[in-house]
Protein backbone atom coordinates (compact mmCIF):
# COMPACT_ATOMS: atom_id res chain seq x y z
CA UNK A 1 0.00 0.00 0.00
CA UNK A 2 1.12 3.73 -0.64
CA UNK A 3 2.74 5.39 2.38
CA UNK A 4 1.18 8.53 3.74
CA UNK A 5 0.83 10.75 6.83
CA UNK A 6 -1.75 12.26 8.47
CA UNK A 7 -1.51 15.76 9.77
CA UNK A 8 -1.77 16.12 13.86
CA UNK A 9 -5.72 16.76 14.19
CA UNK A 10 -4.08 20.47 16.37
CA UNK A 11 -2.97 21.75 12.89
CA UNK A 12 -6.32 21.03 11.30
CA UNK A 13 -8.61 22.57 14.15
CA UNK A 14 -6.12 24.20 16.58
CA UNK A 15 -7.67 26.24 18.99
CA UNK A 16 -5.48 29.24 19.15
CA UNK A 17 -3.03 30.27 16.02
CA UNK A 18 -0.76 27.67 15.08
CA UNK A 19 2.62 28.71 16.56
CA UNK A 20 5.68 28.69 14.33
CA UNK A 21 9.59 29.46 15.33
CA UNK A 22 11.34 30.62 11.96
CA UNK A 23 14.61 30.15 12.41
CA UNK A 24 17.03 32.43 9.96
CA UNK A 25 16.12 35.57 8.56
CA UNK A 26 18.43 35.40 5.34
CA UNK A 27 18.06 34.39 1.97
CA UNK A 28 15.58 31.89 2.38
CA UNK A 29 14.19 32.99 5.98
CA UNK A 30 13.28 36.49 4.71
CA UNK A 31 11.50 35.00 2.20
CA UNK A 32 9.91 32.52 3.73
CA UNK A 33 8.88 34.54 6.39
CA UNK A 34 6.34 36.87 4.06
CA UNK A 35 4.94 33.22 2.41
CA UNK A 36 3.85 32.47 6.12
CA UNK A 37 2.29 35.76 6.03
CA UNK A 38 0.07 35.18 3.12
CA UNK A 39 -0.74 31.23 4.32
CA UNK A 40 -1.77 33.10 7.97
CA UNK A 41 -4.32 35.39 5.81
CA UNK A 42 -5.90 32.72 3.56
CA UNK A 43 -5.98 30.73 6.34
CA UNK A 44 -8.38 32.87 8.54
CA UNK A 45 -10.40 33.81 5.60
CA UNK A 46 -10.92 29.90 5.76
CA UNK A 47 -12.17 29.84 9.17
CA UNK A 48 -8.87 28.75 10.79
CA UNK A 49 -6.95 30.76 13.64
CA UNK A 50 -4.31 31.05 11.52
CA UNK A 51 -0.34 31.34 12.46
CA UNK A 52 2.04 32.77 14.85
CA UNK A 53 5.27 33.13 14.00
CA UNK A 54 8.46 34.03 16.10
CA UNK A 55 11.55 35.14 13.78
CA UNK A 56 14.59 33.95 15.12
CA UNK A 57 18.20 36.06 13.67
CA UNK A 58 20.75 38.24 15.48
CA UNK A 59 22.32 38.56 12.43
CA UNK A 60 22.08 42.47 11.16
CA UNK A 61 21.46 43.77 7.32
CA UNK A 62 24.57 44.04 5.05
CA UNK A 63 25.61 45.63 1.89
CA UNK A 64 25.69 41.94 0.80
CA UNK A 65 22.22 41.56 1.26
CA UNK A 66 20.87 44.25 -0.27
CA UNK A 67 18.50 42.76 -3.91
CA UNK A 68 19.21 39.46 -3.27
CA UNK A 69 17.36 39.54 0.47
CA UNK A 70 14.17 41.52 1.56
CA UNK A 71 16.06 44.67 2.67
CA UNK A 72 16.42 48.13 1.22
CA UNK A 73 19.44 50.98 2.38
CA UNK A 74 17.62 52.07 4.96
CA UNK A 75 17.60 49.13 6.70
CA UNK A 76 20.99 49.01 6.40
CA UNK A 77 22.61 47.67 10.58
CA UNK A 78 18.87 46.76 11.72
CA UNK A 79 18.19 43.48 13.14
CA UNK A 80 16.96 41.05 10.05
CA UNK A 81 14.43 39.51 12.10
CA UNK A 82 12.94 42.89 13.55
CA UNK A 83 12.76 44.56 10.05
CA UNK A 84 10.76 41.46 8.26
CA UNK A 85 8.53 41.79 11.42
CA UNK A 86 7.66 44.96 11.56
CA UNK A 87 7.13 45.09 7.92
CA UNK A 88 4.88 41.85 7.99
CA UNK A 89 2.80 43.46 11.13
CA UNK A 90 2.40 46.98 9.51
CA UNK A 91 1.14 45.14 5.99
CA UNK A 92 -0.65 42.37 7.22
CA UNK A 93 -1.65 43.56 10.65
CA UNK A 94 -0.52 40.70 12.57
CA UNK A 95 1.08 40.84 16.31
CA UNK A 96 4.12 38.53 15.11
CA UNK A 97 7.24 38.82 16.94
CA UNK A 98 10.96 39.39 16.39
CA UNK A 99 13.96 37.38 18.65
CA UNK A 100 17.21 38.92 18.20
CA UNK A 101 19.07 35.97 18.99
CA UNK A 102 20.36 32.88 18.20
CA UNK A 103 18.30 29.75 18.27
CA UNK A 104 19.93 27.64 20.84
CA UNK A 105 19.80 25.21 23.28
CA UNK A 106 21.18 27.48 26.72
CA UNK A 107 18.88 30.44 25.85
CA UNK A 108 15.92 28.34 26.10
CA UNK A 109 14.64 29.96 29.80
CA UNK A 110 15.08 33.44 28.10
CA UNK A 111 12.76 32.56 24.82
CA UNK A 112 9.23 33.11 24.05
CA UNK A 113 7.41 29.88 25.48
CA UNK A 114 10.34 28.70 26.41
CA UNK A 115 11.31 28.25 22.71
CA UNK A 116 8.43 25.95 21.60
CA UNK A 117 6.26 25.94 19.09
CA UNK A 118 3.99 23.50 17.09
CA UNK A 119 5.83 23.80 13.73
CA UNK A 120 9.62 24.86 13.67
CA UNK A 121 11.25 25.80 9.94
CA UNK A 122 14.94 26.49 9.65
CA UNK A 123 16.46 28.69 7.38
CA UNK A 124 20.13 28.26 8.10
CA UNK A 125 23.68 27.99 6.35
CA UNK A 126 25.56 25.48 8.06
CA UNK A 127 24.86 21.89 9.70
CA UNK A 128 25.99 22.85 13.18
CA UNK A 129 23.10 25.19 13.54
CA UNK A 130 20.59 22.54 12.37
CA UNK A 131 21.89 19.74 15.05
CA UNK A 132 21.78 22.38 17.30
CA UNK A 133 18.21 22.45 16.31
CA UNK A 134 17.92 18.72 16.42
CA UNK A 135 19.18 18.69 19.83
CA UNK A 136 16.66 21.48 21.08
CA UNK A 137 14.06 19.69 19.55
CA UNK A 138 15.02 16.49 20.91
CA UNK A 139 14.66 17.68 24.46
CA UNK A 140 11.69 19.61 23.75
CA UNK A 141 10.23 16.24 22.31
CA UNK A 142 11.33 13.62 25.50
CA UNK A 143 9.60 16.73 27.73
CA UNK A 144 5.86 16.17 25.78
CA UNK A 145 2.91 18.02 26.63
CA UNK A 146 -0.51 18.80 25.92
CA UNK A 147 -0.26 22.50 25.85
CA UNK A 148 -1.31 24.93 23.08
CA UNK A 149 2.85 24.88 22.25
CA UNK A 150 3.15 21.04 22.24
CA UNK A 151 6.18 20.40 19.44
CA UNK A 152 4.79 18.71 16.19
CA UNK A 153 7.02 19.28 13.28
CA UNK A 154 10.07 20.29 12.06
CA UNK A 155 10.71 21.88 8.25
CA UNK A 156 14.51 22.10 7.29
CA UNK A 157 15.50 24.48 3.83
CA UNK A 158 18.97 24.57 2.98
CA UNK A 159 20.34 25.15 -0.48
CA UNK A 160 23.58 25.88 -2.58
CA UNK A 161 24.52 27.92 -5.76
CA UNK A 162 21.66 26.52 -7.50
CA UNK A 163 19.96 23.83 -5.49
CA UNK A 164 17.73 23.22 -2.50
CA UNK A 165 15.92 21.04 -0.60
CA UNK A 166 13.42 20.84 2.35
CA UNK A 167 12.49 17.98 4.41
CA UNK A 168 9.51 17.22 6.62
CA UNK A 169 10.03 15.50 9.73
CA UNK A 170 8.15 14.94 12.95
CA UNK A 171 9.65 15.86 16.77
CA UNK A 172 7.39 12.87 18.22
CA UNK A 173 5.27 9.89 16.21
CA UNK A 174 2.04 11.63 15.04
CA UNK A 175 -0.74 9.40 16.06
CA UNK A 176 -2.19 8.12 12.75
CA UNK A 177 -5.74 6.57 11.81
CA UNK A 178 -6.07 3.07 10.75
CA UNK A 179 -6.40 2.83 6.81
CA UNK A 180 -7.42 0.00 4.57
CA UNK A 181 -6.53 2.30 1.57
CA UNK A 182 -2.72 3.43 2.88
CA UNK A 183 -0.40 2.78 4.60
CA UNK A 184 0.10 5.54 7.71
CA UNK A 185 3.39 6.49 8.92
CA UNK A 186 4.01 7.99 12.31
CA UNK A 187 7.12 9.17 12.41
CA UNK A 188 9.07 11.13 9.79
CA UNK A 189 12.71 11.19 10.06
CA UNK A 190 14.78 14.14 10.83
CA UNK A 191 17.02 15.48 8.19
CA UNK A 192 19.92 15.51 10.71
CA UNK A 193 19.71 11.94 11.19
CA UNK A 194 18.59 10.91 7.49
CA UNK A 195 20.89 13.15 5.57
CA UNK A 196 23.95 13.95 8.10
CA UNK A 197 26.78 12.43 5.74
CA UNK A 198 25.33 15.10 2.86
CA UNK A 199 25.34 17.97 5.20
CA UNK A 200 28.75 17.77 6.07
CA UNK A 201 29.95 17.11 3.27
CA UNK A 202 28.38 20.42 1.63
CA UNK A 203 28.86 22.13 4.91
CA UNK A 204 33.26 22.02 3.79
CA UNK A 205 32.56 24.55 1.32
CA UNK A 206 33.57 28.13 1.82
CA UNK A 207 31.11 29.88 4.06
CA UNK A 208 32.48 32.86 4.81
CA UNK A 209 30.41 36.01 4.53
CA UNK A 210 29.88 38.37 1.37
CA UNK A 211 31.14 41.71 1.09
CA UNK A 212 28.88 42.44 -1.84
CA UNK A 213 25.98 41.93 -3.64
CA UNK A 214 28.37 40.33 -6.16
CA UNK A 215 29.92 37.78 -3.99
CA UNK A 216 26.93 37.06 -2.79
CA UNK A 217 25.42 36.31 -5.96
CA UNK A 218 28.92 34.28 -6.72
CA UNK A 219 27.27 32.18 -4.04
CA UNK A 220 23.99 31.51 -4.32
CA UNK A 221 21.86 32.10 -7.39
CA UNK A 222 19.40 35.21 -7.43
CA UNK A 223 16.03 33.01 -7.65
CA UNK A 224 17.12 30.08 -5.69
CA UNK A 225 15.85 31.48 -2.19
CA UNK A 226 12.40 32.49 -3.26
CA UNK A 227 11.91 29.57 -5.12
CA UNK A 228 13.01 27.10 -2.35
CA UNK A 229 10.96 28.52 -0.16
CA UNK A 230 7.67 28.92 -2.02
CA UNK A 231 7.97 25.24 -2.33
CA UNK A 232 8.73 24.62 0.95
CA UNK A 233 5.23 26.99 2.21
CA UNK A 234 3.47 24.53 -0.31
CA UNK A 235 4.33 21.75 1.12
CA UNK A 236 3.42 23.60 4.57
CA UNK A 237 0.20 24.36 2.92
CA UNK A 238 -0.55 20.64 1.97
CA UNK A 239 0.00 20.00 5.64
CA UNK A 240 -2.88 22.51 6.73
CA UNK A 241 -5.22 22.15 4.45
CA UNK A 242 -5.21 18.55 3.08
CA UNK A 243 -4.32 16.83 6.46
CA UNK A 244 -2.36 14.42 4.59
CA UNK A 245 1.05 14.12 2.73
CA UNK A 246 2.13 11.42 0.42
CA UNK A 247 5.65 13.53 0.03
CA UNK A 248 7.76 15.00 2.94
CA UNK A 249 9.84 16.98 0.98
CA UNK A 250 11.79 17.54 -2.14
CA UNK A 251 15.25 18.36 -3.86
CA UNK A 252 15.27 21.55 -6.24
CA UNK A 253 17.38 22.16 -9.47
CA UNK A 254 17.22 25.68 -10.67
CA UNK A 255 19.93 25.04 -13.01
CA UNK A 256 17.48 22.46 -15.14
CA UNK A 257 14.09 23.77 -13.72
CA UNK A 258 13.19 19.79 -11.74
CA UNK A 259 12.31 19.54 -8.34
CA UNK A 260 11.97 15.76 -7.33
CA UNK A 261 9.44 14.88 -4.04
CA UNK A 262 10.56 12.80 -1.07
CA UNK A 263 8.17 10.24 -0.47
CA UNK A 264 6.67 8.95 2.90
CA UNK A 265 7.96 5.95 3.09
Amino acid sequence: MEAIHITDNYLINPTNPVTINLIGAGGTGSNMVMALAKMNHALIALGHPGLYVYLYDDDRVSEANLGRQLFTEAELGLFKSAVLINRVNRFFGTNWKAVTSKFEAGQLDYFPNEGKANLFVSCVDNVSARLGIAEVLRELGEARSYERNKVLYWMDLGNSRQTGQAVLSTVTPIEQPISEKYRTVASLPKVTDEFRFLLEESDRNDDTPSCSVAEALAKQDLFINPALSNLGASLLWQLFREGMLFNRGFFLNLNDFRAQPLKVA
